[in-house]
């Protein structure tokens, strides 16, 4: 997708360059084919991180990267194949999947996957009509259930993770330690996802202008 200045303008230093604010988002494909798995994979984002400092000429500032969805996080660490395996089997026996979802756990149950009662709260109804469903019909009510996921593990999980990172930029590049890697963590999944990233500081004059 293409980038979006939010502002920009000349800082009248030729030490400090163009202020630069620019978002993108970043489409992430999935991993595999067919229908989400409710698995946890993991995506190193660091080469479009890096190529969206490139594409807007930061200089120092930092970088923004923010999970789009309510069950992807975005952490810093060491991208290594084994540590993936790990951190999937770790994280399934903090939050194990419900006895009813796809990779059902016996005895684990969770409220929010009780979909023939939801939705449960006012602000629940809203927000389904807010997103085109309008569940005041009996039969869209229905059609909405049967495409709820039964992933209230993976809510669990993304919280514990986090949503966000931000990353210092310096003299155009991120400020990582030697094995530090920028990573969306999907936790049901695999499926195509959205990331954002905001570039944010001061950048080489009239760079891609």
């Amino acid at each position: 997708s293409t980038p979006t200045a939010a502002a920009s303008g000349g800082s009248g230093s030729g030490s400090v360059g163009q202020q630069i604010c620019v978002y993108k988002k970043v489409i992430i494909p999935s991993s595999s084919e067919g229908p989400p798995r409710q698995d946890i994979t993991v995506e190193d984002l660091t080469p479009r991180v890096n190529a969206l400092i490139k594409e807007t000429g930061l200089t120092n500032g930092c970088i923004n990267v923010i999970s789009c969805h309510t069950t992807t996080a975005i952490t810093i660490n060491e991208w290594e194949s084994r540590l993936v395996t790990d951190v999937r089997e770790w994280l399934l026996k903090l939050a194990p999947p419900d006895e009813r979802s796809s990779v059902p756990m016996a005895g684990v149950r969770y409220n929010h996957n009780d979909i023939d009662r939801r939705p449960g709260s006012d602000d629940e109804r809203e927000r389904c009509i807010q997103n085109g469903w309008d569940i005041t019909d009996p039969d869209e009510l229905q059609r909405w259930r049967d495409q709820e996921p039964i992933n209230a593990h993976s809510h669990l999980i993304s919280m514990l993770l986090g949503s966000s990172e931000s990353i210092p930029v310096v003299d155009g590049k991120m400020v990582l330690g030697q094995w530090q890697s920028v990573m969306m963590v999907d936790v049901d999944g695999p499926r195509e996802r959205n990331v954002g990233m905001q570039a944010m500081g001061f950048g080489l004059v009239g760079h891609g202008r």
